[in-house]
């Protein structure tokens, strides 16, 4: 199963950006700390991203799955490139790749 269900932004504020969304649409910003937050009533899930060192350039698409580990495989077999490492954090892992055309996706898998 990949299903893409969830877009990172880079973001100078992710109390700014919360209150922007839930303003402009109504949607809830739920905050994890002062540099992650998730808005949740998209339809996909949307995380803002405040931290530089964990802050990618463009907006982050992250694809979920099942299992982990055949997904990096399938991804290494395809010829994309692991640029983070299967990493643990508060709802799953995932890892981040970028795919031969150079933009850069992460795969995700939700903790059981």
């Amino acid at each position: 199963m990949y299903v893409v269900d969830f877009v990172e932004f880079p973001s100078d504020s992710t109390a700014a950006s919360g209150r922007f969304f839930q303003e402009a649409f109504g949607w809830t910003p739920t905050e994890y700390g002062p540099t992650y937050s998730d808005i949740g009533g998209a339809g996909v899930g949307l995380g803002f991203q405040a931290d530089p060192k964990d802050q990618t350039a463009a907006p982050l698409v992250a694809i979920r799955t099942d299992d982990l580990e055949a997904a990096r495989t399938a991804v290494e077999t395809a010829g994309g490139a692991i640029t983070l490492e299967p990493f643990a954090f508060p709802g799953g892992r995932r890892f981040h790749f970028r795919e031969p055309g150079g933009s850069e996706l992460a795969v995700w898998q939700p903790a059981d």
